[in-house]
């Protein structure tokens, strides 16, 4: 059966062929397999040191802090002050895809997250197309969110010495600069974390994260005091269109909240904590951007909103009418979005390293350090790749182009959880997704729904980054993949 990981075949001399190509792309990797492949690599293991809190932290750091520090500016002038309508909008269509990843990561406990989901539910060739998306929504949203944090890195030297780093070394081509040093800098200290070995990085971003959460509250405190009930007079002014285009920009905003599922394959406790995880970090994170937002939309006319990356530092400067609350915001703001960069680079790693174990990218990312448990080539190639690609590439562009990978592959979750219910309905499940399949179908039409929201040049660039997928995959996963030699003790 197809089911079991071996592809079926009459036994004759020519059996692979016959096969045809179509049942090869289809083949399925069995739940079993996937897990009791779980944390080896080539030439050591991941080691198993998350606990609960660990977890959510990590989903928590993946998450809090994009949408509001870096994207807000951008999203406000799209809405208006319904603007807090579009987090909402955003949050519920995270929400149900967070209840299909909730329950197949209790069953699935592996590192490959949707790529795996999809693995062992609807074949190889579509588990490639999601792993392939989730290299837009992990590798790509590091240099995005690196990007913002050298505008907050300005602010900061700004407020504190007076001075900053001139446009050249600190804005991308296109954006006034050469190259941005900053960007660079984020992702190489990430790198060195992440080498150090997953407990460690945990322990460091969960600082980071509670540095964060605090400067989000400090925000609100003193927000709220040039809090204008008139700015909310005219809610809607840019229509239902509005709110649903910047709910599009702002779904990048949630993206990471997926980030514990990467970790499965070091979680102490993977079927009981990762479920719980996802969906306290999500809960957690739609309440602070929900009250955040409107605290800012309160505070400064939506018209005056630009689509400058250090927009909250900025209010908090025009309420009090110091510079020492927008510089500590900024402070807070870079250790902020240096914990984003941490624990997303930390998931790409981890969905590579599945793929390649799988046969379907080159085996380095799948080699592990005996010393520190890491998959260290793999840290390495990835960390320089984001960090040239934060260098070069404007943020704007990179924002919608992770959105559409990460809707994409959110629909593929979807579906997979209803797949997995038919095919396997005795298989035990520490979570599951309630009045399925009416939710997962919910999570896949807002997904559907929010991808036609986004611009025409937005799909052309997915388009372009599909078509360069698939052409890899033929030309080296195709053949190379481990199950197209599956073990003797799975052959028929």
């Amino acid at each position: 059966m197809l089911d079991h990981g071996a592809p079926p075949h009459n036994g004759g001399p020519d059996a692979p062929h016959s096969e045809g190509v179509g049942m090869r792309l289809m083949r399925r990797k069995p739940v079993e397999r996937l897990v009791a492949e779980g944390g080896r690599g080539e030439g050591g293991a991941l080691r198993r040191s998350l606990g609960l809190w660990q977890l959510t932290m990590i989903s928590i750091g993946a998450t809090l802090g994009t949408g509001i520090f870096v994207v807000l500016g951008e999203a406000v002038p799209k809405a208006g002050p319904a603007v807090t309508l579009s987090f909402v909008i955003a949050g519920l269509t995270a929400l149900f895809s967070a209840l299909s990843y909730a329950e197949l990561a209790g069953t699935i406990p592996v590192s490959g997250s949707s790529y795996s989901y999809a693995y062992a539910t609807m074949g190889e060739l579509i588990a490639w197309v999601c792993g392939w998306c989730l290299m837009l929504e992990y590798g790509v949203s590091v240099a995005a969110v690196a990007v913002g944090w050298g505008e907050y890195l300005n602010e900061l030297l700004d407020g504190t010495i007076g001075v900053t780093l001139p446009a050249a070394l600190s804005a991308p081509p296109g954006d006034g600069g050469i190259f941005n040093a900053p960007a660079l800098i984020v992702v190489l200290l990430a790198m060195a974390f992440l080498l150090g070995g997953a407990r460690e990085s945990a322990r460091a971003n969960t600082v980071m994260v509670l540095v964060k959460i605090g400067a989000l509250v400090l925000f609100c405190a003193i927000g709220v005091q040039g809090f204008r009930s008139g700015n909310y007079e005219n809610f809607m002014p840019l229509g239902m269109a509005g709110v649903s285009a910047a709910g599009a920009t702002l779904f990048f905003s949630y993206i990471g909240f997926d980030a514990a599922s990467t970790a499965g394959e070091e979680a102490k406790n993977a079927q009981r904590d990762l479920p719980r995880a996802i969906l306290l970090s999500l809960a957690i994170i739609t309440a602070l951007y929900v009250l955040v937002a409107a605290v800012a939309v309160g505070a400064k006319p939506w018209r005056q909103f630009t689509d400058s990356e250090a927009t909250l530092a900025q209010i908090m400067r025009e309420v009090t009418g110091q510079s020492f609350w927008g510089t500590l915001l900024a402070f807070c703001a870079v250790v902020a979005i240096a914990s984003v960069v941490l624990t997303v680079l930390y998931g790409q790693t981890r969905i590579l390293f599945a793929m390649s174990r799988d046969g379907l990218v080159p085996k380095v990312f799948a080699r592990v350090s005996p010393r520190t448990g890491t998959p260290r080539a793999n840290t390495l190639i990835v960390s320089l790749f984001c960090g040239v690609l934060a260098a070069a590439v404007p943020l704007g562009q990179l924002a919608d182009a992770t959105s559409i990978g990460t809707l994409f592959a959110f629909a593929l979750v979807n579906v997979a959880v209803v797949v997995l219910r038919r095919s396997r309905p005795d298989m035990p499940r520490s979570f599951r997704v309630p009045l399925s399949p009416l939710l997962p179908a919910l999570g896949l039409g807002f997904c559907l729904w929010m991808m036609g929201s986004l611009s025409t040049v937005t799909w052309v660039v997915f388009g372009v980054w599909m078509a360069v997928g698939l052409v890899f995959y033929f030309l080296y996963g195709y053949r190379r993949s481990r199950l197209a030699a599956p073990a003797p003790s799975e052959a028929k």
